[in-house]
């Protein structure tokens, strides 16, 4: 019964994915509403369903969509760091460790499980991790986008950082998704939803 318990508290906690609102917006009955975690996590989900003919060769969808509703759990604690807030940045890793050795205690064997998840979430190496990172950029660019790039444009945001942080030159990514992640993003900039 003691590990149910943990369970049950584990899950209790975790449900404060609902009250961490992230930087990316997206239009509910024609008013910009801010995402919260739980909702990106379940989007990311989705996306990896969706588009799961884009991912490498070999890459475990199951896998992929486990990794995504773990990748953002840290942020109960840690909170959401905004990728463009570089003061954010500088300790976000630290705040996340601390973050993820504090939630995955509550568990036993399922805590070190989920731990391991994210770690390879955040290596960024396996295939799944490598997939699920690219959604995980893909999804708020397209936000923005749809948005009119609301948040690009408060935080005054240019073409240059989102290719860099998003590595859309280099990623290893479907060349379709990548072209249609540079064509988007070009198209920002026309339309001035982005910085040149």
């Amino acid at each position: 019964m003691d590990k149910l318990k943990k369970q049950m508290d584990f899950l209790i906690e975790i449900a404060k994915m609902k009250s961490i609102y992230r930087q990316s917006v997206y239009f509910e009955n024609g008013k910009l509403k801010r995402e919260n975690d739980a909702e990106h996590s379940w989007h990311m989900c989705m996306y990896a369903m969706v588009l799961d003919e884009y991912a490498p060769k070999g890459t475990d969808i199951s896998k992929c969509i486990k990794m995504m509703l773990i990748h953002d759990l840290v942020e109960v604690y840690a909170g959401d760091t905004y990728l463009y807030d570089e003061k954010g940045n500088s300790d976000k890793a630290e705040r996340e460790q601390k973050a993820a050795d504090k939630l995955y205690s509550m568990l036993d064997d399922k805590g070190e499980e989920l731990k391991a998840l994210w770690y390879e979430f955040e290596a960024n190496e396996s295939l799944e991790a490598q997939f699920a990172n690219t959604l995980d950029r893909l999804q708020p660019l397209l936000l923005n986008y749809l948005t009119q790039g609301t948040k690009w444009k408060e935080h005054q945001v240019h073409i240059s950082q989102v290719i860099e942080k998003g590595k859309w030159k280099t990623r290893k990514v479907d060349e379709r998704i990548r072209k249609f992640v540079l064509d988007l993003l070009n198209d920002s900039v026309k339309k001035g939803y982005l910085l040149p």
